[in-house]
């Protein structure tokens, strides 16, 4: 059972401690910012049992992810965990800027060595889920498949499957990044199995269907750098069995249609995978009679693109998405802003009560 479905069917708030592999390491504080380290020897020595409220926020409209991953943390390494006061939100939830998404109530020495790693998981999780919300907006909800494999560590996939997934996007490149929610990864075809076959996408898509009966067929169609031609002649050899087409022509080039037709299309710039294209593209599948088949773009995208398409009606069904996803743009810190019960802060930073937070108790994650 995935880690989504306990939540649902075990009716707990929190995904459990055993969904994280964390590393033993963070408990020796050998992935935390050495002044965080000083500090808590120094309390040790010479301020030990001070009660210290520390606070989470971030200063922009979002969506918010990681808080699960962060209380997991806490629980996991902190000292003495169940002594500790925990109110956080919830992954999914919509936040504010200067929002408090999670305050921590303990003794300094306990935990606080934990910030930094705390503040970089919610500014990764809450980024990508963030990103993906506002490229779906900008899509007009038109399915994004996450393609970021290839734009990162690959062992960081799992977490930004999540992100992407709290975000909105269901459809994701590798069976990784679907480990917390379920489900595997989809795709269509990449190049190099075109460039197998001698460049010959007929039998590249034929190959596909028979290892693969079952799975619908996107032919990529810009190995030629010919789409329109292309697609036209995978439309007419397979007909019905084709599900879709994927357009990913490299930002440097100008498809061979444009040749013969580039005075129509006036001062737009016709590099890679741009609108005029798209367009022609539908026009000349329905004229041919292939109006049920889809067309998946890819290469480059991001919300800005996203939304040029949309706002010239661009007649794509889906967008594959990758590096402009995992975007870090959203930075979360957290401040100690309250000394044994009374408000002790940098100037600038106050305690700010949030009557959204919800108690986290400690069973809900670590004994689950």
């Amino acid at each position: 059972m995935k880690e989504i479905e306990k939540k649902e069917k075990v009716n707990i708030t929190r995904r459990p401690s055993q969904t994280f592999n964390f590393d033993e390491k963070i408990g020796e504080g050998y992935f935390s910012a050495s002044y965080f380290l000083k500090a808590k020897h120094i309390a040790e020595q010479k301020r030990s049992k001070q009660w210290v409220t520390m606070q989470f926020f971030q200063k922009k409209q979002a969506i918010l992810c990681g808080v699960d991953e962060a209380i997991a943390l806490l629980q996991r390494f902190a000292r003495n965990p169940e002594g500790l006061k925990i109110w956080a939100l919830n992954d999914g939830d919509v936040i504010s800027p200067f929002e408090s998404v999670l305050i921590v109530e303990g003794f300094y020495e306990d935990f606080a060595y934990l910030e930094g790693i705390i503040d970089g998981i919610l500014s990764r999780c809450t980024s990508i889920a963030t990103n993906v919300r506002e490229t779906l907006n900008a899509a007009n909800g038109k399915p994004i498949i996450f393609m970021g494999d290839r734009n990162d560590y690959f062992t960081l996939q799992p977490t930004d499957g999540y992100a992407a997934y709290i975000g909105g996007a269901t459809m994701q490149a590798t069976d990784a990044m679907h480990q917390y929610q379920g489900g595997t990864g989809v795709g269509t075809m990449p190049h190099s199995l075109i460039q197998l076959f001698n460049g010959n996408l007929i039998q590249a898509c034929e190959a596909y269907m028979q290892v693969y009966p079952n799975s619908p067929l996107t032919a990529l169609v810009d190995y030629n750098n010919d789409v329109i031609t292309d697609s036209l002649k995978v439309a007419k050899h397979f007909g019905e069995k084709l599900y879709a087409v994927r357009v990913d022509t490299s930002a440097n080039m100008v498809d061979r249609y444009f040749l013969t037709h580039q005075e129509t299309f006036g001062q737009e710039d016709l590099r890679g995978v741009n609108v005029p294209l798209i367009k022609q593209l539908r026009h000349q599948l329905d004229q041919a009679g292939f109006p049920w088949v889809k067309i998946v773009v890819s290469g480059g995208f991001n919300q800005q693109k996203v939304q040029h398409f949309e706002q010239q009606n661009a007649p794509v069904d889906y967008y594959g998405i990758g590096a402009s996803l995992l975007k870090i743009s959203i930075d979360f810190t957290g401040d100690c802003v309250r000394l044994n019960g009374k408000a002790q802060a940098k100037a600038g930073r106050r305690y700010r009560v949030n009557p959204r937070l919800s108690t986290v108790h400690f069973y809900h994650v670590f004994l689950m």
